[in-house]
């Protein structure tokens, strides 16, 4: 990721938010009001599949599936996955999946867990799922933890890419992420966990960084892990440092000084839906000139792909010879060789480079001939989202203190 030079101090004069500016905070780690945890690799992770990621965000926001993509869905779920796309994959080509250890109960019950900024519910494996659901997932169960109590009547429903349900009952218990701890943190226990998550048997639940605002407890939302823990930090902030083919971070209360590079380019957040929502000034395609093209989004470290409007997608893939829309595939697909161009995106005054390899998501053909584009169209969802493709590109502050994103270059 490239990030160009901004002068912030005449950008936030300008949006009336100078203030919010953290840059008093001290980036070092201290010894209690910070935290940082570095993710593990998760090894039963064995293929990208460009058109499941796309249908993921598309369900996970409600959004109609295309029926092209539908089709494509239902002939992945209907073919065994020992025979399917017979596509030989390179971890460190096609990027694995990352998951983040944390510890509930007392004693600590450890499990590993997706951080989700796009979503605001803590819910893991548990004791009280059919046994025929846990497939070599840790569980927590409650009735091992001493500071576990039934928070009464109170349960949780959530939807994921597969369109089933994962629902369940809440507990409050005690919450350890590095070195925090919540004392009382809402745990929504699983019941019932759709496919997509019990063919994984090393991702035991998900921990949402969204606003509580979107949690989905009933009849009353409960408070995310970061909305409890965030006054005890030294700066109500966290940050992604998310990697291609390699571990990434997450770090709490603190911006490490050593992760990026430059500056860092600051854009205010509308939290208005529970998001980390922004809005993007424009675009350019490789070497091309920047075009002025407004584009809100948010930013989703549970979303896969770089979702962006319809014209913007369509501007991007002209510069690609041979690329086209695939209905077979739901999704833009182009030649694997040679790399497609990159693709930048402003934030503020500043811009954010994707590289063009990152685009190259995965291929769709066992000769590896024809990828499917990191890039595609955010049709029905109501905005643009910019998820780990553009993420691992940049080191990126999520700063609730100054309701403030800020994204950064690193080195890749």
């Amino acid at each position: 990721m490239r990030l160009f030079p901004v002068f912030l101090t005449a950008a936030f004069a300008s949006t009336g938010i100078a203030a919010a500016i953290p840059g008093h905070v001290d980036t070092s780690p201290g010894n209690k009001g910070t935290a940082s945890l570095v993710q593990v690799r998760n090894p039963n992770f064995e293929f990208r599949h460009g058109p499941l990621a796309l249908a993921k965000a598309y369900k996970k926001f409600g959004a109609p599936i295309p029926e092209d993509l539908r089709a494509v869905i239902a002939r992945f779920r209907r073919t065994p996955k020992r025979d399917f796309g017979s596509v030989s994959t390179d971890p460190e080509k096609h990027d694995v999946e990352y998951l983040t250890p944390i510890s509930i109960g007392t004693p600590p019950q450890d499990l590993i867990v997706d951080f989700d900024t796009g979503s605001s519910d803590l819910w893991v494996f548990s004791t009280e799922m059919a046994a025929s659901d846990i497939k070599g997932q840790t569980v927590y169960d409650p009735s091992n933890s001493s500071t576990s109590q039934i928070l009464q009547g109170s349960t949780w429903e959530i939807t994921y890419g597969d369109g089933s349900s994962s629902s369940g009952d809440v507990y409050i218990d005690t919450v350890t992420i590095g070195n925090l701890t919540v004392p009382n943190q809402a745990v929504e226990a699983a019941k019932k966990v759709s496919s997509e998550f019990t063919e994984d048997p090393n991702n035991d639940g998900l921990l949402g960084l969204g606003f509580t605002s979107i949690n989905t407890v009933q009849p009353t939302p409960q408070n995310t892990f970061f909305d409890n823990i965030k006054e005890s930090l030294d700066a109500r902030l966290f940050t992604a440092d998310l990697k291609h083919g390699a571990p990434g971070s997450y770090n709490f209360g603190y911006i490490d000084p050593a992760a990026y590079i430059g500056n860092i380019s600051w854009t205010p957040v509308d939290n208005s839906q529970g998001f980390w929502g922004f809005t993007s000034p424009g675009y350019a395609v490789g070497t091309g000139a920047f075009r002025n093209h407004s584009m809100t989004g948010i930013a989703d470290t549970g979303t896969t792909l770089l979702l962006l409007p319809k014209s913007v997608v369509s501007a991007y893939y002209k510069e690609i010879q041979g690329a086209e829309y695939d209905s077979d595939q739901g999704g833009y697909v182009f030649p694997c060789s040679p790399t497609p161009p990159d693709f930048v995106f402003g934030v503020n005054n500043g811009i954010v480079t994707v590289p063009g390899d990152m685009v190259s998501y995965a291929p769709v053909d066992t000769a590896n001939q024809n990828c499917f584009g990191g890039i595609q169209r955010d049709t029905g969802i109501g905005f643009s989202i910019f998820g780990d493709v553009a993420l691992k590109t940049s080191f990126v502050v999520f700063d609730a203190g100054g309701l403030q994103l800020g994204w950064a270059a690193k080195n890749l």
